[in-house]
Formats: structure tokens, sequence, C-alpha cells
């Protein structure tokens, strides 16, 4: 089965945001903004990519969605941090309506094989196991007689971290939830035109088979100042503590996450 995961980098749609904007001029000035755009860079460096390089099974597609309107220099960073990972395909796009928009570019890149896509969503701020996409695999193949006789599966790993990079290095603290985005896998039938971005991911389990698996970590929820859901008012504080040598060896073994590397590119 064909592995598509799909990451919007900074990308301003029309809806999507849980915070909404005037204007697409205004959406851009907040996304684009440089210091914002600092803090994307880095985590995408440090947390998102580090992990897709060392996978376990390196068959599968990786879809950066951009703005036809990102800064040129930023767009040629962001290339290059992206070169030496041959699964990865940057897509540029006008402004559109979300979900519409990512239907076709993941539809696009679909291959016609008889069999269902296996698809995943990340955050630019995200990251999943080194063993991920042989694990979505793994599961899916064990959930074969569910996915021939449904549209759509979703398949969750729901154990992991949530952490923050700051110059210093990583602050984390375990995680054990039900459906959030990063390590959320989705089957997709062969004829099925929706995929895993037209469907809210908290309201999976309303509308399709989920299966939620334990006991391994399998992904790194980014948090930090300009998360779109911590921008309304009233947004608690989340207390990270600052990881100890055992948790940075298990990120660094599970994640390919390094703190060294982290504090390397904040100090640039």
């Amino acid at each position: 089965m064909q592995v598509i995961g799909l990451c919007r980098f900074s990308y301003p749609a029309l809806g999507g945001f849980q915070v909404e904007h005037e204007s697409i001029a205004e959406r851009e000035a907040f996304l684009y903004d440089p210091a914002r755009m600092e803090e994307r860079f880095r985590t995408f460096e440090c947390l998102t990519l580090p992990p897709l390089r060392a996978q376990t099974d390196p068959d599968f597609t990786f879809i950066v969605v951009i703005g036809l309107s990102l800064p040129a220099p930023m767009r040629t960073r962001l290339e290059a941090l992206l070169a030496d990972i041959p699964q990865a395909v940057v897509v540029a796009r006008a402004p559109a309506q979300h979900r519409p928009v990512m239907k076709e570019i993941i539809n696009a890149h679909r291959r016609t094989t008889g069999l269902p896509s296996l698809q995943f969503r990340m955050d630019d701020d995200d990251a999943v196991s080194i063993h991920f996409v042989e694990r979505l695999r793994a599961a899916a193949h064990g959930m074969e007689g569910i996915i021939r006789t449904n549209r759509y599966v979703g398949i969750d790993f729901n154990q992991g971290f949530t952490a923050r990079i700051d110059a210093r290095g990583i602050r984390a603290k375990p995680a054990l939830e039900t459906l959030w985005t990063p390590a959320l896998g989705m089957a997709v039938a062969p004829r099925a035109s929706r995929g895993i971005l037209n469907f809210s991911h908290a309201k999976l389990s309303r509308i399709m088979p989920v299966l939620s698996m334990t006991g391994e970590d399998m992904y790194i929820r980014g948090h930090n100042a300009f998360n779109d859901s911590r921008q309304k008012e009233g947004i608690r504080p989340v207390r990270l503590p600052r990881v100890d040598a055992e948790v940075a060896a298990h990120l660094k073994r599970i994640f390919g996450i390094d703190e060294d590397h982290v504090r390397a590119v904040h100090e640039r």
C-alpha cells in the first residue's frame, strides 16, 4: 500500500485554522512574521525531519504544502532542508478552501494500484517515530478485513510526547492521547475521493472504524507560542520539564532527535 504524508508549512488556507483572520493579507502577515517563521524552521529542522530521514521503511511520500506567496528566501531555506529527503515533495498553491485543496493535492499523488492508500498528516512542529511507516503498514495488514469492507479506517497511535525546544535543548513530558494528529493514520479505499485532511481528527471515530494502538512511543506533538490552538485568549500554559539524560537518549534513539543539534540550530 502506498503511504502518503502531508504537512502544511504555513500554507495560508481559507479555513483550516482555529483562529481566523479578516483577509488573506492579514493571515499571510501572521504566518510569515519573521519571528514566527524562525521558530517554525527550527522545529521543522530539529523535530520533524530527523525521524523522516531515518524511517525504517523508506517507501513513502512526504508532501509539504506551501503558499505561492511564501517569501523566496524562506522557500529556498525550506528546499535546502528537504534536499536530502528523497521522499519529500514541495507543492505550492495559492490560497484556497482548506479541505478541497488538500484533497486535490493528496489525490494528485495517489498511485493507481487497486489497493488502499495509507495517509497521515503532520504539523510542521510535530514528529513521528523512526518506525512509524513500518508500524502503519503492519497495522493496516493486520486490519485487512476491516479495511477491505470500509472506505475509510483510522489507525491511531496514541502514545508519545509533548515537547518544546529552546536554546538549551528539549523540554518534554509523556502523552497518551487519542486521535491527536501526529502519528494518526488512515486507510483510504482506492476509489474514495476524500483524504485524511477532509476529516476532523478529533471526530474520526464518529465517522469510521478506528483502531487505537498504544505501548510504543510513536509521536512528538510540538508545543510552542505560535501553535494555532494557543492563539486564543485564556489558554493555560503547559508545563514541560527539561529532559534528563535518559529521556534525551530515548528521544534520540526513537525519533533521531538530538539535543546537541537543537542547541546548534539555536546558536546559528
